[in-house]
């Protein structure tokens, strides 16, 4: 079993690139790859409680939906500590599946060779 990551910048103003990385992920979950989305910039705020749940971009499935399924497929979530901590965001505000990392975890990954698909 292989990892993947994939990295969404995008929240609100933009549900199509919040949402593509996310369904990647689910791919890469259901051939039994280990999934990881990580959130940066504006990203960080679909791992808080409520904010992806009205999130749908036309033709795409709603991403609470694709989370959901993510999340039940053994993925991961995981939110920048550099881009949570300018925006108020802590680990009481995030969906469960969801916790805030820092660079060194998210370099470790890289430099251990998961691949990373960019958002």
């Amino acid at each position: 079993m292989g990892r993947f990551m994939a990295n969404v910048t995008h929240g609100r103003e933009d549900p199509e690139r919040a949402t593509l990385p996310f369904i990647i992920a689910n791919v890469a979950a259901s051939a039994d790859q280990e999934a990881i989305v990580l959130l940066t910039i504006e990203g960080v705020w679909l791992a808080t409680k409520g904010y992806a749940d009205d999130l749908h971009h036309e033709g795409l499935p709603p991403l609470r939906e694709v989370i959901a399924s993510l999340l039940a497929s053994g993925g991961e979530i995981w939110a920048c500590s550099a881009c949570t901590k300018p925006r108020g965001i802590t680990e009481e505000d995030l969906i469960d599946g969801a916790r805030i990392v820092a660079a060194p975890e998210v370099v470790a990954e890289l430099v251990g060779g998961t691949p990373l698909f960019p958002g």
